[in-house]
């Protein structure tokens, strides 16, 4: 009998431990609603959105760093506006012009977590994994809307987090 209610306290306690690495993207206001992805945290994840001023696919790649840290790569995109960083603002960034726009890599931007809000017009998605960063152009086979996981303009925060697997197996997981 202690046999068993110590291998139950072992096996509640190992299911309760934050071994997972995942992708959390997560309503800040209301931490249940999110979602994990466990290829996002290994591989890497682009977001996408439809820019404000010139309506072109913006695409931006980021990977996993140390702690927990996002690292934004490089950025796509069709054409110049609002927000779209300049390649000398940051050095070693090279500005390349490819048959589907332009693209700006070697960013090496950290950042601990990405705060942004699901657009109304914007179409924001996410794609994961090798298939999202292969040969870091954007791949649209592995995209996932974000409208269609969260109510447009919850602000989300982004992260790279550890979870129980418990906790894994419960969550909605893309």
């Amino acid at each position: 009998m202690k046999k068993l209610i110590f291998l139950t306290v072992l096996v509640l306690l190992a299911l309760n431990l934050p071994l997972v690495r995942v992708l959390s993207i997560s309503n800040q206001k209301n931490f249940s609603e999110r979602i994990y992805s466990r290829q996002g945290a290994e591989s890497g994840f682009a977001i996408s959105y439809t820019h404000s001023v010139n309506k072109g696919r913006v695409h931006d790649f980021y990977i996993p760093a140390k702690n927990g840290v996002l690292e934004l790569t490089m950025t796509e995109f069709v054409s110049y506006g609002a927000g779209i960083p300049e390649a000398s603002e940051t050095e070693g960034a090279k500005f390349t012009v490819t048959d589907k726009g332009y693209v700006i890599s070697g960013l090496n931007r950290k950042l601990p977590s990405l705060l942004m809000a699901v657009g109304v017009v914007a179409e924001h998605s996410v794609a994961f994994g090798k298939d999202a960063m292969e040969g870091m152009i954007f791949n649209e086979s592995n995209e996932f809307f974000l409208k269609n996981f969260f109510k447009p303009q919850t602000r989300l925060i982004i992260k790279i987090t550890r979870v129980s697997v418990l906790q894994y197996l419960l969550s909605k997981k893309i």
